[in-house]
């Protein structure tokens, strides 16, 4: 499966919130939180789910990827969304391991399954 993603009885950004927190303790910083919403009512659509994506990387695990294959690159930083369909809040994100089947590196893809783990572990602290 492409993605991970869960259900959680905490509003959109009591969720967020808690990612935050559970990305720090994990050595994982968020690069932006992008409120995808209130950027798309601002260009003058009418999309409004609460939708917010985070985009976090933890610079030493970005430089061992980057050193085997610059191509990860075109997979960084991670992105986590945060987002409320059906009146529940869901966290999900893309998996690395799937990302980083593509570029068909066994070494990398060792990596790419121990971030994913550490997002997952986040995530569902969060939840």
């Amino acid at each position: 499966m492409f993605n991970y993603t869960v259900e959680t009885s905490k509003s959109k950004d009591e969720a967020v919130r808690a990612l935050e927190k559970n990305l720090m303790e994990e050595q994982f910083g968020i690069l932006w939180n992008f409120d995808l919403t209130a950027k798309l009512q601002e260009k003058g659509t009418d999309f409004d789910t609460p939708f917010t994506i985070l985009e976090v990387c933890n610079p030493q695990e970005a430089n061992r990827v980057l050193s085997e294959d610059l191509l990860v690159g075109y997979f960084l930083p991670c992105k986590i969304v945060v987002y409320v369909e059906n009146d529940t809040t869901k966290i999900g994100m893309p998996k690395p391991s799937a990302l980083i089947e593509m570029i068909q590196n066994e070494s990398i893809k060792k990596i790419a399954v121990d971030i994913e783990e550490r997002l997952i572990g986040c995530i569902d602290k969060s939840v």
